[in-house]
């Protein structure tokens, strides 16, 4: 059993990235730099691509149990 005691939920990390990528990307627009920001994007989307692709899907059950479940067992 795998227990954290961080000083943030999962939930206010994840908002926390969220509106940092937000004030970037904000940045970015207002600043006139579009070419940077497609590169970015472009990365950003390559890397997503490559987390799928090396997945271990195979190995995941139609019951959840090799995926995200609740259940610690």
């Amino acid at each position: 059993m795998n227990t954290q005691n961080s000083k943030f939920s999962r939930r206010s990390t994840a908002l926390f990235w969220f509106g940092l990528v937000a004030v970037v990307i904000g940045a970015l627009i207002y600043f006139g730099l579009i070419q940077v920001l497609y590169i970015l994007a472009t990365f950003a989307l390559v890397g997503l691509l490559l987390i799928v692709a090396f997945a271990d899907l195979e190995n995941v059950g139609a019951d959840g149990s090799g995926g995200f479940s609740r259940d610690a067992s």
